[in-house]
């Protein structure tokens, strides 16, 4: 499936769906960096709270992300990871991406208990 052939929702949908990864990417960078900086501010507070907030939504798709029928039904059926990704690396992509989030959040949670 080619930009070209998608329809306007199905387009405007990728690039949510972009932005939003992008987000994610930037809020677990954040969360490691605060893990081994020992940085806590507001960015800390912002990006825990939006991959536990994603986390939550994985678990209502039950691993795969819960607007994927909406994508479907908008006339993409090309996982989103699949566009950048291998597809046996995108379906490995989530759990991963999920241990690196708990890690880092239990990683800043035990630095932060430890320091005081």
């Amino acid at each position: 499936m080619t930009w070209a052939t998608l329809g306007r929702r199905a387009r405007a949908f990728r690039i949510v769906h972009a932005l939003w990864s992008v987000l994610g990417l930037a809020s677990l960078a954040n969360v490691w960096a605060s893990a081994i900086t020992g940085r806590r501010d507001r960015g800390l507070a912002a990006s825990m709270a939006f991959l536990v907030v994603e986390g939550g939504a994985l678990v209502v798709g039950r691993g795969n992300c819960p607007m994927g029928p909406l994508q479907t039904e908008w006339g993409d059926p090309v996982p989103f990871f699949e566009l950048v990704l291998p597809p046996r690396a995108a379906k490995a992509a989530v759990p991963v991406l999920a241990v690196a989030s708990i890690a880092g959040m239990a990683v800043v949670a035990w630095t932060s208990l430890r320091g005081r």
